[in-house]
């Protein structure tokens, strides 16, 4: 029985083994298909997984925690005191602790001038501005990433171009290769036309590094250990005619930048420091209670007394006069800050404005004209090259006007994709897609 066992599972690791190498070519293992994201999924990826925004996120927990020490009572004071020892023998008589008395104290320090809500007040303020600084870190990232994302579909347009270019060159050079077979073209021009493939060439290859470049640089920023191979990207690679007005981009970006909303808080935040350190600068009262078991013979009827007492500390001096003036002047300094940062909002706007404005104003013709004429005057050179009525110098100057045209297509909608993104970031939101 055992044996049979151990055959039977040996024919089945065998059989499988065999499947396995039927479905896998020369016994390697074969990969599945890539993982293709979009940028929604990208840019969710990224804030789950980003090791430097995560890191930076912490810091809202840390002053979440400040919140707490900030609002924290003073605690009561408990002492403790032993007196009426003898110290010396009375007639004889050694009894030292025979008259000792112990009295129990409780103090407690009364806080005035809400300093307790204050100091609250004042690290919910920092709490809200770490939360700003971090989404204004949020949205720097996110550009960067973006500017990452649209290389990755720049590169994979260049490279599709790119290996077009090289199929319509072979199907040129078969075309001239009959050609010379049938003495109709001159081994010179044959051979000029294979040396040109050395660029067609040259260009995917580069294509194809920068595009695997550019996804490793997306992958380390998302934190994911994919390989190359196994990852890509999807998105529209085109460019939207549409826009607002530039008023209503400077708008949109005065109510949503968190750097400018951090600027508004810092300047809360000083106000109530201020208020703050004018509550510090006044006296604070520290009321005490204790209880006594006296067993003294001077007062019979005092065996057992309880006492209060106040303390009050004399303000001969103020020594809080620095912090004040220093608070005050704070305010000032963070309501000129907040005016920095307002005109930095309207200058990124209007300069993310114009960037797009400018490309569109290249893209418009190329779509609407060039490109059309590029491809109908290689086409025709081409034709004409064919039945000898182009010189071979000719077509090969209408082809390389053809690729200048594509490929400079190609790299202004890239730049207009990253001057889109630039808006974005300078709105503080998704404006264009």
């Amino acid at each position: 029985m055992r044996n049979t066992f151990w055959h039977c599972s040996l024919v089945l690791i065998a059989l499988g083994s065999a499947a396995a190498a039927a479905a896998q070519p020369n016994g390697q293992a074969t990969a599945g298909p890539p993982k293709v994201w979009s940028w929604q999924q990208v840019k969710d990826h990224f804030e789950l997984d980003n090791p430097t925004l995560l890191a930076d996120k912490l810091n809202i927990d840390e002053s979440r925690a400040e919140e707490i020490t900030a609002f924290l009572r003073p605690n009561p004071q408990f002492t403790v005191s032993a007196d009426g020892n003898q110290i010396a023998p009375n007639q004889g008589v050694w009894k030292p602790f025979a008259g000792t008395f112990i009295t129990p104290s409780f103090s407690y320090l009364h806080e005035r001038a809400h300093k307790r809500e204050l100091r609250r007040d004042s690290a919910r303020e920092g709490t809200q501005i770490t939360e700003f600084t971090h989404q204004d870190l949020d949205r720097t990232l996110l550009f960067n990433l973006r500017s990452v994302f649209v290389s990755i579909l720049q590169a994979k347009a260049v490279l599709e171009l790119a290996k077009s270019d090289l199929a319509y060159w072979d199907r040129v050079l078969q075309i001239s290769r009959d050609r010379f077979s049938a003495g109709d073209m001159a081994q010179i021009d044959l051979d000029r036309l294979e040396l040109q493939r050395v660029q067609y060439e040259s260009d995917v290859q580069t294509a194809e590094v920068n595009l695997r470049t550019a996804k490793i640089q997306l992958l380390t920023m998302l934190n994911d250990h994919t390989p190359v191979e196994q990852f890509d990207v999807t998105d529209v690679y085109d460019f939207d005619d549409s826009m607002a007005s530039r008023d209503e981009y400077r708008t949109m970006a005065m109510d949503t930048r968190p750097d400018l909303k951090e600027a508004v808080e810092a300047v809360t935040k000083a106000e109530t420091d201020h208020k703050l350190a004018i509550a510090n600068g006044s006296t604070d009262p520290t009321f005490s209670l204790w209880y006594t078991h006296n067993a003294s013979t001077n007062n019979p009827y005092a065996t057992e007394t309880v006492g209060g007492s106040i303390s009050i500390p004399l303000r001969l001096f103020d020594r809080n006069q620095g912090e004040k003036l220093r608070t005050q002047i704070d305010i000032h300094r963070n309501q000129k800050l907040q005016v920095a940062a307002a005109n930095t909002v309207l200058s990124d706007v209007d300069s993310g404005y114009a960037m797009v404005e400018s490309n569109l104003t290249l893209l418009r013709p190329y779509k609407q004209k060039y490109l059309q004429q590029a491809t109908r005057v290689r086409d025709t050179m081409f034709f004409s090259y064919q039945h000898g009525g182009a010189s071979l110098l000719d077509f090969m100057s209408a082809e390389s006007d053809y690729r200048s045209v594509q490929l400079n297509y190609v790299n202004l909608i890239g730049a207009y994709l990253n001057a889109a993104a630039q808006l974005n970031m300078a709105v503080g939101r998704e404006v264009i897609q």
